[in-house]
């Protein structure tokens, strides 16, 4: 046991995954199993993830399990610019820039009412990219958020009908931003930005289930809100040539959450589960960056200022799972998510809208080993959203289209 500990904490605390999130700053694809059922895996038997999942649920964990996962994400999508007369002056597309989300997880059952479960992975996370040399770098080209959560969890099954968790959650963000700055006066780019900088901050999570019966079982997931006070490095590279530094400073609040869902064995070999997720989004108010101690006096702003003033939303979540054999299973699910992203507060940072997300998956598994496998695929669906020309942005409106991303992931689960 302290071996395998020791090597998943050394793991937790040197991952640092690259994560394409063309859904959004969320990312929910935390194992092949989760990907297969669009997330709705509140309930899984003898599954590691549920540290992520559902912490409750690490009560289903029989004995000693590690469990390893990594999901491939394939961003793809369209845009349109269009002028304060509503005339298009650029269309183009992104630069695919795929990444991965890495998941690790430990689970020990200590008695027979007591577990203790550990998980790495990654809850909020982002990467865009489009051409320097377009009209859209002005708002940004490069843009890149990435995240990992450690949570050590404690969980007690109390009796037949209830369980409950409780774990602390240490959450590292890197951010890195760049962009081309645009003159609104003399109307061209005169130079480019980068921000760079990383942070750390502590959250918590509690999770309870109720079985109703053999067949019937309801599950609720709180977690908190982490609030991050970025330093980082504010660099620009004028066009005339050169370089200016200076020190910057950014608050960013990560939102709290709320999962509920519902599991229903119609037999032995098959189950489903729904699942509802409500994000608190409007935390995201705005990406304020102050300017400190610049390398040359006089030149750069205190201040670079953007409301985002995003809505909070839901994601609706259905998955099957159904057991041909011991050995085999298949699953499939659906997600739906509510765009959160107002006319006013939308970027090229983060250009999508609502999300459909189909996806399908294999298992197998014996007594020590399982290995499963998925495919998914999401309809990013477009967005609008309005350019902010005194303040940089080469446009006046924005229209996103055809985006969609790739989904495919894979993960392996040992006993012990």
């Amino acid at each position: 046991m302290n071996k395998n500990f020791l090597a998943l904490g050394l793991a937790a605390a040197l991952l640092a995954p690259q994560v394409a999130g063309a859904e959004g700053f969320a990312i929910n694809e935390w194992s092949a199993e989760g990907v297969a059922m669009g997330g709705a895996r509140m309930f899984a038997e003898d599954d590691a993830a549920n540290v992520a999942y559902n912490p409750a649920s690490i009560t289903k964990v029989k004995g000693e399990v590690m469990k390893s996962s990594y999901t491939y994400l394939s961003p793809h999508g369209n845009y349109k610019l269009y002028d304060g007369a509503g005339k298009e002056i650029e269309d183009g597309k992104n630069v695919v820039h795929a990444g991965w989300a890495v998941g690790s997880y430990y689970v020990r059952q200590i008695n027979d009412k007591e577990w203790f479960g550990i998980g790495a992975f990654p809850r909020f996370a982002m990467v865009s990219e489009f051409e320097r040399a377009s009209k859209a770098s002005t708002n940004a080209f490069f843009s890149k958020l990435n995240g990992v959560s450690v949570t050590p969890t404690y969980a007690h099954k109390f009796d037949k009908k209830w369980s409950a968790a409780v774990g602390a959650e240490i959450n590292y963000v890197g951010l890195e931003l760049q962009k081309n700055y645009y003159h609104p006066v003399a109307q061209m780019n005169v130079g480019a930005t980068q921000t760079e900088g990383e942070s750390y901050a502590l959250g918590w999570n509690a999770a309870a289930n109720y079985a109703f019966d053999d067949k019937n079982e309801i599950g609720v997931v709180y977690r908190s809100r982490i609030t991050h006070s970025l330093e980082a490095d504010f660099k620009m590279y004028p066009a005339s040539g050169g370089k200016i530094t200076a020190d910057a400073y950014g608050v960013v609040t990560l939102p709290d959450s709320w999962d509920i869902g519902y599991n229903h064995k119609f037999d032995k070999k098959t189950r489903l589960e729904l699942k509802a997720t409500r994000t608190n989004w409007s935390t995201y108010d705005a990406l304020n960056i102050s300017l400190s101690n610049p390398s040359v006096p006089g030149v750069l702003p205190s201040n670079v200022d953007s409301a985002k003033n995003w809505s909070n939303g839901w994601r609706y979540a259905i998955g099957l799972e159904h057991n041909f054999s011991d050995k085999y299973a298949a699953m499939a699910g659906f997600a739906f998510d509510e765009a959160s992203i107002p006319y006013n507060g939308g970027d090229f940072m983060v250009p999508t809208g609502l999300r459909r997300t189909y996806s399908i998956g294999a298992r197998y598994n014996d007594k020590k080993q399982t290995v499963a496998v998925a495919l998914g695929w999401m309809d990013v669906g477009t967005l609008d959203f309005e350019g902010h020309p005194e303040k940089g942005d080469a446009y006046s409106s924005a229209h996103a289209y055809d985006s969609f991303t790739k989904i495919a992931s894979i993960s392996y689960q040992r006993k012990f």
